[in-house]
């Protein structure tokens, strides 16, 4: 047989070998090295062939759909050859290999899907006493090491300062890009964030702004939000964040009345203009498959009435004045005051912003943003890895 397929771009050490393989009536049980024994059942094998019969080697994708397989095709013979592979020769005389690496990293043994999920990079919860990771627009720039560190933290805390940014107008754009594309919205790809007379939103006047994530009006949240200041004169205004998973996994666990509450009641976010009306129906908290909090989604000035069954309504007013509070209370809040030439950047669906009131009379205040998807974040960070 040839080399084995290379299944995707991504690379697949050799974490234990391959030793024996014992064919069952249903699936194959793979033994390792390190003493390890996986089951994969003909159906999952013949599914992922890495053959360029079954996968495009140009794209990397599937070409084959398990359907156009025999749900009862079994192997008429399975072992491991010279190099370690994993040899399927099927019943209709398709040949199946499989390279070590890429089979451990995609064993579903009880003991190999824990490990899968403990190596998942973990949220770092903050409160207060943040170490604030604070990094240099030239480096970022520059240097991919300094670019993944950059990222690495907004994925795991959530919230950076970038300093030396140039104070021209537009040069956002340049950092922002050297992650992904911009995502547009209907404030523009680049917005303007200063006092205005016919402001379209709270964010665009002078007084206080309570915590907040950005456009909880769309069904999906902006994942990354850049906030870069290029004048900032004015008496007040200083920023002030807290780590909204902290604060939902101290309500978890102080109030789990509470926390179930804004986890399981949706409440309307709405968003309106001259020009446009944006509505989104969804809890506050927002957990994934695994009950793990993925996103915070809250602003208070974007809140239409709350809609419950009236035996509900209670509930649903106590937890969201206790999740209200909790942001207020000095145990979980970060605050500064940026500099021209700053910026925040910061995970919008996680890190709740807000913006004490200024004095315009007192001096100019002028910071442009924008937003990027958390996926861009991420798939950014997997291919600096790579």
């Amino acid at each position: 047989m040839n080399t084995p397929a290379v299944a995707d771009f991504r690379n697949y050490p050799l974490i234990s070998a391959l030793t024996a393989v014992q064919p069952l009536a249903d699936r194959l049980h793979v033994q390792w090295a390190d003493g390890r024994l996986s089951p994969f059942h003909h159906q999952w094998l013949r599914d992922n062939c890495p053959c360029p019969e079954c996968v495009y080697s140009v794209t990397r994708e599937q070409v084959l759909e398990i359907v156009d397989v025999a749900e009862d095709l079994v192997p008429n013979t399975s072992l491991v050859d010279a190099q370690g592979c994993l040899c399927v020769e099927w019943q209709n005389g398709h040949q199946s290999r499989f390279d070590p690496g890429w089979l451990r990293a995609h064993a579903y043994d009880e003991a190999s899907r824990a490990e899968r999920f403990e190596a998942k990079p973990k949220s770092q919860l903050w409160t207060a006493n943040l170490q604030l990771p604070v990094f240099e627009y030239h480096a970022i720039m520059e240097d991919p090491k300094a670019l993944l560190q950059w990222l690495l933290a907004l994925r795991d805390i959530g919230l950076t300062q970038v300093r030396g940014v140039p104070t021209e107008p537009g040069s956002l754009a340049g950092i922002a890009k050297r992650i992904s594309f911009i995502r547009e919205s209907n404030f523009g790809v680049l917005f303007n964030v200063q006092s205005k007379a016919d402001a379209d939103s709270n964010a665009y006047t002078a007084f206080n702004l309570p915590l907040h994530s950005d456009l909880p009006t769309r069904e999906l949240q902006p994942g990354l939000q850049f906030l870069h200041c290029l004048v900032n004169d004015a008496v007040g205004g200083e920023s002030v964040f807290v780590d909204g998973f902290a604060i939902a996994d101290a309500l978890r666990h102080e109030d789990p009345e509470a926390f179930r509450s804004v986890c399981e009641i949706p409440v309307e976010f709405r968003n309106k203009d001259r020009h446009s009306d944006y509505r989104c129906l969804a809890p506050i908290i927002a957990l994934d498959t695994l009950g793990q909090v993925r996103e915070i989604r809250m602003a208070n000035f974007l809140r239409g009435p709350f809609d419950a069954p009236a035996e509900q309504m209670p509930a649903l007013y106590r937890a969201y004045r206790r999740f209200i509070a909790m942001t207020r209370e000095a145990r979980f809040r970060v605050s500064a005051r940026l500099s021209p030439g700053d910026m925040w950047c910061f995970d919008n669906r996680r890190t709740l912003h807000a913006r004490n009131a200024f004095d315009p009379a007192t001096g100019a205040r002028h910071f442009q943003g924008c937003y990027i998807d958390r996926d861009e974040l991420l798939s950014r960070i997997r291919v600096l890895q790579r």
